[in-house]
């Protein structure tokens, strides 16, 4: 599947500048297409309240009500302040022509209609709302009917995903032109419910590169000829398992072998595990200071690594390795406490990925967390950029992000993955499938969706988010990326 483009807000401004240059009246084109998607889901007569504006979100909305009005809709529409922009001013002439019922206040004990269409704010809100705002927002919440919202829930930032102060809580969003980052992130994940584009058949020479996409990828590189033996798939070594923690190396071992490495060497700091029961495939390899790390293709270290004497020496080692390296966990908070970690990852010959958290995220740049929450791309790049390594920041939205500043925006998964361990999963995954000969950004891409698959094949399966463990998922892997790779 092609990758959705996301364009930066500079961007898409000047697509808009383009298609009206070009007399492509986007606003009709987007009414167009809103009443279209209420024909699909609600039959003429129903009843529909369309909440409009004072800018071109809001004239969108006044002629998606004329376009529906024409439709055999029944039709009222809010209006709580007059109109700033020209559009929504010729909008609104159109829309008392037409005799719309227009309010600029909810009369009380207003009857639930069978659809809100909120065309409030869209992408343009840029400062917090105020408090007549919030309470006009908090009413439409309020009442007991579905929401579609146009481009973006009013309220919700479309690039950061964080509310400014109130939000409208889509069911769904129907977004035009490009995916808005901030629909699928932070707070905009649940705000934003069910997210559909519409492209308005804007011509595709007309869009700029985009900055980003969301993240679509291919599994075919992983196809394998019959004629295979366990070298073709390379080998992972897992470093990690302190005493007290060796349950994340172990998670991130199996994981790999799920994810299909050939072979996966389990290094842990704590001596005391001669064999797993559930994965003796497993070659268990206890490291201290005088062990040499078995032959591997890719190292994946971190995962219960602890932060004592031996993982402090062994840090700059793995990074002098010249092989592929996944960090993770102790790993990125040893690498936050060491001043010249940047630079020495940033020189490294082979590919690094880091997959940090928020938190983490948050020490490795010296700043706290919720920082990183309120612009996950702009630090996820500069993380990316600093280290000049492939970067995962995990989360609602997880981001993979190169060196040059170019993301994904992750879609699978959801709350299911939000327990304990299933950060070592996605490790060992990662790891798998650069042994497998996938480039750096391709195999995290891959690994990061296929991780959000499992959870989302368990939410089906179970009828809800509760329960996954991360040693459940681990063993899902499998079974997705063969039916990935299937083309199912």
């Amino acid at each position: 599947m092609k990758p959705s483009p996301i364009l930066s807000l500079e961007a898409l401004r000047q697509l808009e500048r383009t298609a009206d240059a070009a007399g492509l009246m986007l606003m009709q084109r987007a009414a167009q297409a809103s009443a279209d998607w209420v024909g699909r889901h609600l039959a003429p007569g129903s009843r529909l309240l369309v909440c409009a504006g004072p800018g071109n979100n809001g004239g969108d909305a006044l002629y998606a009500a004329l376009e529906l009005q024409q439709r055999e809709y029944l039709v009222d529409v809010l209006l709580p302040c007059p109109p700033s922009s020209l559009a929504c001013r010729q909008a609104l002439q159109q829309a008392q022509a037409s005799e719309l019922a227009i309010f600029d206040a909810l009369p009380s004990h207003y009857p639930p209609p069978a659809l809100l269409i909120d065309g409030l704010f869209g992408i343009g809100l840029s400062r917090p709302l105020d408090e007549t705002w919030k309470q006009r927002i908090n009413q439409l919440n309020a009442l007991d009917c579905p929401i579609l919202a146009l481009d973006c829930p009013s309220g919700l930032d479309a690039y950061s995903g964080q509310s400014l102060g109130a939000a409208i809580h889509a069911d769904h969003t129907l977004t035009f032109l490009c995916y808005k980052p901030g629909l699928f992130c932070s707070q905009g994940a649940d705000l934003a419910g069910q997210v559909e584009l519409a492209t308005l058949d804007c011509p595709p020479h007309f869009f700029p590169p985009g900055e980003g996409a969301l993240n679509a990828p291919c599994a075919a590189a992983l196809a394998r000829p019959r004629d295979s033996h366990k070298g073709s798939f390379g080998t992972v070594a897992v470093i990690g398992g302190a005493p007290g923690m060796l349950g994340a190396a172990l998670l991130a071992g199996r994981s790999a072998l799920q994810g299909g490495a050939g072979k996966v060497y389990l290094c842990p700091l704590d001596d005391r595990l001669p064999v797993d029961a559930i994965a003796p495939e497993l070659m268990i390899r206890p490291l201290d200071e005088m062990a040499e790390l078995p032959a591997a293709d890719v190292i994946a270290f971190g995962p219960g690594l602890g932060q004592q004497e031996l993982a402090a020496r062994l840090l700059p080692q793995i990074v002098a390795l010249p092989l592929p390296l996944v960090l993770d966990a102790d790993a990125l908070n040893m690498l936050a406490g060491d001043r010249d970690a940047a630079g020495r990852i940033a020189q490294r010959s082979s590919v690094t990925v880091l997959t940090p958290h928020p938190a983490e995220a948050a020490r490795l740049l010296q700043i706290d967390t919720a920082a990183v929450q309120r612009d996950r791309i702009a630090h996820a790049r500069q993380l990316a950029a600093r280290y000049r390594c492939v970067v995962v920041l995990k989360g609602a939205g997880s981001l993979i992000v190169r060196p040059d500043g170019y993301y994904l925006l992750n879609t699978s998964g959801g709350p299911e993955l939000a327990a304990a361990g299933q950060g070592d999963v996605l490790t060992g995954l990662i790891a798998a499938l650069l042994a497998q000969g996938l480039p750096a950004f391709d195999a995290t891409a891959l690994a990061v969706h296929l991780h959000g698959l499992a959870g989302d094949d368990y939410q089906q399966e179970s009828g809800g988010p509760i329960g996954l463990t991360a040693s459940a998922t681990a063993i899902r892997i499998s079974r997705v990326l063969n039916r990935l790779l299937a083309g199912r």
